[in-house]
């Protein structure tokens, strides 16, 4: 177990040298905008730098370019730019063998016992200082009654050991080709997810139903008043560490301390309130897909999209959406009931109208010049609105699958 948790450590710990070695060797003239050519230059650098998202290596750059500011250089390595890293308190059993540890189903199905040797005394030093413990465990309703269990990674949290379980059952094939239904998936800012149904038959293309939107406003609301109490109390905190300085007995120590530890309950809420969320938009996702029969689901790609220009405040909503992980959430459920999940390239899919695919432009009613206006198409009759209830995210993707040819990015 220490074994694979060092090999875990260090895989990780090679990666992110690499990626900062790769950030140095092509430091751009302007750290915050940098040019194509500068952009091919340190993708070329980074270890399969083709594939990562810009994201990554732009927050990485914005690290390097504050140790600069505080400094007055540019760091060495990884190791002068970031702190050690700490280990996780658990013990990975899926590294151990049947000597070590069994898992075996009861006669209840929701039921299983975890059998593992722990030592009893602090330095074990022959089999007699090691004992079996017997280790009951209560499954949750989501693990089938047929699925292979296998070894689970123990971590304690407030005071209770926690089991997380792995397991393995049976799931529909997926296919790659021959999708007659499909659902369109697109972004918002607002309304996280809107979502539109279209049939395939003899090469045309019909709208099914209105569309569905999912609305997370509230939990949209609670997130950024979480990070503006987060950024208030990472402020005073700051704050407090330039008044306290280098005094290991300041005044301002118990403050300090009191503030980091609210920090860190802050960030938990902010993470668990991402977990649900991201769980909650992908199970309504996968059940508006089956709603609708459909065997593929299309969504855009926007794990390199960068939000800037838009000012502050918009800028910090666009960044903290949780595409990533929603989009993990979706492939995760929809393998389950055998479809498919479809990332498409955003580039270019709001430019045609999800209907007929004909370029999009700003048109207004002639007898209202003064109103704002509509995006739609040249076919789209004036004094009405754009009628497709398809979202535009799907555009390229159903033109593409119309087309008969399948996405690379076809999971």
């Amino acid at each position: 177990m220490a074994q694979e948790q060092a090999g875990r450590l260090l895989r990780s710990a090679k990666w992110r040298a690499d990626l900062t070695a790769g950030v140095l060797a092509t430091w751009p003239a302007d750290p915050g905008r940098r040019t194509p050519g500068e952009w091919d230059a340190v993708r070329e650098a980074v270890p399969d730098g083709k594939r990562l998202p810009s994201s990554v290596i732009g927050s990485r750059t914005r690290q390097v370019a504050a140790f600069a500011k505080k400094h007055g250089r540019l760091p060495v390595d990884v190791f002068e730019l970031e702190a050690a890293p700490r280990t996780a308190r658990m013990l990975l059993l899926s590294a151990c063998d049947g000597q070590q540890a069994t898992l075996v189903r009861g006669d209840d199905p929701g039921r299983a016992l975890l059998r593992l040797q722990l030592p009893t005394r602090p330095d074990p030093c022959s089999y007699a200082d090691w004992a079996w413990v017997a280790c009951p465990i209560t499954l949750p309703p989501t693990v089938p009654s047929g699925a292979v269990l296998h070894l689970p990674t123990l971590r304690v949290h407030l005071g209770r050991v926690h089991a997380d379980l792995t397991y393995t059952h049976a799931v529909p094939t997926v296919r790659r080709t021959g999708h007659t239904v499909a659902l369109g998936v697109d972004w918002g800012l607002n309304t996280l997810l809107s979502a539109g149904t279209v049939r395939l038959h003899n090469g045309t293309i019909t709208a099914l139903g209105s569309g569905a939107q999912f609305r997370a406003a509230g939990v949209l609301a609670k997130q950024h008043r979480l990070r503006r109490q987060g950024e208030r109390l990472r402020a005073k905190t700051d704050h407090y560490q330039r008044l306290i300085g280098d005094t290991s007995s300041h005044s301002l120590s118990g403050r300090h301390a009191v503030l980091a530890e609210e920090i860190r309950r802050v960030s938990a809420r902010r993470s668990n309130l991402n977990d649900a969320l991201a769980w909650s938009a992908a199970r309504w996702t996968v059940g508006q897909a089956l709603a609708a029969r459909a065997s593929v689901i299309y969504v855009e790609d926007l794990r390199s999209m960068e939000a800037r220009g838009m000012g502050r405040t918009l800028n910090t909503r666009l960044s903290q959406q949780i595409r990533g992980q929603i989009v993990d959430r979706m492939r995760h459920l929809a393998a389950e009931t055998g479809i498919a999940v479809v990332t498409v390239p955003a580039r270019g899919t709001s430019r045609h109208c999800p209907r007929c695919l004909v370029p999009l432009r700003h048109r207004k009613a002639p007898d209202r010049p003064t109103t704002p206006g509509w995006w739609g198409s040249p076919r789209t009759k004036s004094g009405g609105g754009p009628s497709a209830p398809t979202p535009t995210a799907a555009g390229r993707a159903i033109a593409t699958w119309a087309r008969g040819s399948a996405s690379p990015h076809a999971a």
